[in-house]
Order: structure tokens, then sequence, then C-alpha cells
């Protein structure tokens, strides 16, 4: 992978995992019983994006993600915020577990992208360096 397209896949996945940060905020929302219709099409809205860039990142990443079946169970289980917020304590805590889990696999991963990316870079400078001149 050349170091643009790296830079381009860490910055969706820095993004992506924004949206997943949003989408606890949500689950924290619901379980509060304070939402109004806004902060329901905000979350249906949050869950389309992080639907969407989960196929786009998993074209360009192919092991070591969380499991894109885990991802879509989770955002299924949690049609609306109405939903959420009269799911008994014990599924709302399996939800949070859940999430939790897939976040953190996103953040491995994006570790992951960054050392790939100073391998790209320190390759890239010894080849400048030490390459052969044309």
């Amino acid at each position: 992978m050349r170091p643009k397209q790296m830079d381009d896949l860490i910055q969706q996945l820095e993004n992506y995992t924004e949206c997943w940060k949003q989408f606890n905020r949500f689950i924290n929302i619901a379980h509060s019983k304070k939402f109004g219709p806004e902060d329901e099409s905000q979350f249906l809205e949050i869950k389309s994006v992080i639907i969407q860039q989960l196929e786009l990142i998993l074209s360009n990443i192919e092991s070591g993600t969380p499991d894109k079946e885990e991802v879509l169970t989770l955002i299924s289980t949690a049609p609306s915020l109405r939903h959420i917020s009269e799911m008994s304590d014990g599924a709302l805590r399996n939800m949070e577990s859940s999430w939790h889990k897939m976040y953190i696999g996103w953040h491995s991963v994006l570790g992951q992208l960054k050392v790939q990316q100073r391998q790209i870079a320190s390759q890239s400078m010894f080849s400048r360096l030490f390459g052969k001149k044309k």
C-alpha cells in the first residue's frame, strides 16, 4: 500500500471510531430516557454511517477486524433509542459489552495500521537514501 493510501485508510478508521463513540453516547442517552425526535434521527444517521463505512473499511482490510456479523447484529439490536430505553438492565449491559469489544477491536486495527504506516515511511526513506539513481 502506498503512503497516501495508508494515510487515507488511517484517517477513515479514526473517523469510524468516532462514530462508534457517538453510538455509545446514544446508548447512554437512551438509558437516561432523555431523548427526543432529533436524537432518534441522529441515532439512525450514525447507524447508517457505521454500516456504510464498515463496508468501505472491510474492502481495504482483510483480517484482524471485528467480525462483520457482530457489527450488524449489534446495530440491528438497537433499532431506536426508544427500544434501547425499554431494554432490561441485562440486555443493556450485553449491548454495552458488545460495543466495547468492537470499539477496542477497531482501535487495535488502527494501531496495526499505524505500525504499517511507520514501516512504509521508513522503507520509503531508506529507498530515497540508498536507492538506485536513474
